[in-house]
């Protein structure tokens, strides 16, 4: 089996990250933040024993964190689109169960990274909703498009949608454990990470 994991990361430009979260903290502080997600989300994904793949959304930086990693720079107009052609891509290449992860969610582990992917052993689909109605995670087994089509992404309802999707598809899916990611100060002041505030 050859197992990928997609990791979609900003490149930590001040103003250009946590930009919602930015206009009550500040660029600066909002950066120093990423920053320390973007470090949380390598560490606990460098020692998994996939292939991982790093794609950014401007340009692929060559000297960086993700030393080790494959890089790649996003493709496509919106991120339904460019979530799309990473997996088809990777698809392409003979990959046989691949999960994308974001770079917000600092309730993510390496434990469920591990779970993700040992539950498309039995399940066409696994994803993880946050607790804004979106999800930090979500992995197939073959390429499925509509997964990436008719989404109001960064919205409530994406994770809803999805879960209709694998229904209408007649897919089995694993539903991970919610977790929760900083978009907002409230976010901040009620997580782990609050010393950023």
């Amino acid at each position: 089996m050859k197992n990928a994991l997609i990791i979609f990361v900003r490149n930590p430009v001040l103003g250009k990250v946590k930009t919602r979260l930015a206009a009550s903290i500040g660029n600066e502080k909002a950066l120093m933040l990423y920053k320390h997600l973007l470090q949380h989300t390598q560490a606990i994904s460098e020692n998994l024993p996939v292939t991982k793949f790093v794609f950014y959304v401007d340009y692929v930086n060559e000297d960086d964190l993700w030393n080790g990693f494959e890089k790649r720079l996003q493709q496509g107009d919106g991120l339904g689109e460019r979530m799309k052609n990473a997996f088809t891509g990777l698809f392409e290449k003979g990959f046989t169960k691949i999960c994308i992860i974001g770079s917000d969610c600092y309730e993510l582990s390496s434990d469920i990274l591990s779970d993700a992917f040992e539950k498309l052993n039995t399940s066409d689909v696994v994803a993880g909703p946050v607790s804004d109605g979106g999800y930090y995670i979500l992995g197939m087994t073959k390429f499925f498009p509509e997964f990436f089509i008719d989404k109001a992404w960064s919205t409530d309802t994406v994770f809803a949608d999805t879960l209709k999707d694998a229904a209408k598809l007649n897919l089995s899916l694993h539903q991970l454990p919610m977790l929760h990611d900083i978009d907002t100060e409230a976010d901040l002041r009620k997580s782990t990470l609050a010393f950023f505030v």
